[in-house]
């Protein structure tokens, strides 16, 4: 079996699992990582027993042996990283967002166009076993004509106002933060399981925490140990900790979306109900190996993941039998081994259906998250161009 090699941009929360699963894999080796400087990078390779370390991406991108780059930085970093590393010749596998706006994203799509390499963004909530039977399930018409979707993404990591993080600030993060960060994942898998696009918005924000205290040190320095007044700087917000839109779809469906970061108890909670004329369905991520069906005459239904009860397209990334809980670490398995498996088949050409989220996935979502915050903005209802 051919073995590619991959490397690994950022290696703060999320790159370490972009690690883990690439090593699921079989045919992926984790060839080198790279971060923001060389005593950060030889830690963290050390830790993460990665073989080659680099204080600078540049280098990273320069190494011949690297076939394939993972961007796992802050989101103002995407579009740069990103662009250099197709430049360089390299697929790319990219966090959301793909860019700060836009325009950047849709050069990011032109460009690997061009150059025909394999390109992805991490929207990895697809890859539950229980959306793409979902999606089928529609598909199929089991669920008749799609009447209305209903829906939230909720967590509580940001409940107090000393908790901080830099996707605060909007230099590092963006314009918008909640929907940008979260209400992305909501709406890529709910446009990827009903086949249909949101094409109007209204929305309504809420900072609820309107001043946090940032950390004048770094917090993994007092582990354990409470923070004092003057450990502190106040720090004004100008990103919605909250959010609630309305939708309207392009297949005559009507819904809405509640989006809060400061929702207790709630830690990482995408979560959406489909009601369609014959039947409907609710999923839970915090559950993700069972799901609800609902019938009007007769008893509803609680799925669980089994393969021998789920269509074949689900069947396909099922990697454990039922009653063995499959969770949020086997969707990027899931993800990347889409992503390998073009690159090994076609050598990464771009396809008519490579089966995973593109960059014209990551465009998409920052085309509604800008109608959104418009729609916030201006206090009214905003097409999705």
């Amino acid at each position: 079996m051919h073995t590619i090699k991959a490397g690994i941009i950022g290696t703060g929360f999320i790159g370490p699992l972009h690690i883990e699963a690439l090593r699921r894999l079989g045919n992926v080796q984790v060839a080198a990582l790279a971060d923001i400087d060389q005593p950060t990078a030889d830690m963290k390779a050390e830790a993460l027993n990665v073989p080659a370390a680099f204080g600078d991406y540049r280098a990273l991108l320069a190494d011949p042996e690297i076939q394939a780059v993972h961007i796992c930085t802050p989101n103002n970093t995407h579009y740069r990283m990103t662009k250099e590393a197709l430049l360089a010749g390299k697929h790319v596998v990219c966090e959301k967002p793909l860019a700060m706006v836009r325009g950047e994203a849709r050069e990011l799509v032109g460009l690997a166009r061009e150059k025909g390499l394999a390109n992805a963004v991490h929207f990895n909530v697809r890859f539950y076993p229980l959306i793409h039977h979902i999606r089928q399930m529609i598909k199929n018409g089991d669920l008749g004509a799609v009447f209305a979707v209903n829906g939230s993404y909720q967590q509580d990591w940001l409940f107090k106002d000393t908790d901080y993080n830099w996707r605060l600030e909007p230099q590092f993060s963006g314009k918008s933060r909640a929907v940008a960060d979260i209400g992305s994942h909501w709406f890529d898998t709910v446009e990827y399981v009903t086949g249909a696009a949101v094409e109007e918005v209204c929305a309504d924000f809420a900072t609820f925490h309107p001043v946090r205290k940032k950390p004048l040190k770094p917090v993994e320095t007092y582990s354990g140990k409470l923070l004092t007044p003057k450990d502190y700087t106040d720090m004004a917000i100008n990103t919605e900790d909250y959010a609630s839109v309305l939708l309207r779809f392009n297949n005559g469906a009507h819904g809405s979306l509640t989006v809060n970061q400061t929702a207790a108890g709630r830690k990482n909670r995408l979560y959406f109900e489909i009601y369609g004329s014959k039947a409907a369905l609710a999923f839970d991520s915090e559950k993700p190996n069972e799901m609800w069906v609902g019938h009007r005459d007769a008893c509803n239904q609680i799925v669980m993941k089994d393969p021998s009860l789920l269509y074949k397209e689900a069947r396909d990334i099922v990697s454990c039998p039922g009653g063995h809980n499959e969770g949020f670490p086997d969707t990027s398995k899931q993800l990347f081994a889409k992503f390998y498996g073009h690159i090994s088949r076609e050598g990464g050409k771009n396809g008519d259906a490579p089966g995973y989220p593109t960059f014209e996935a990551g465009l998409r979502e920052l085309e509604i998250c800008g109608a959104i915050v418009t729609s916030a903005e201006q206090k009214k209802w905003v097409e999705i161009k």
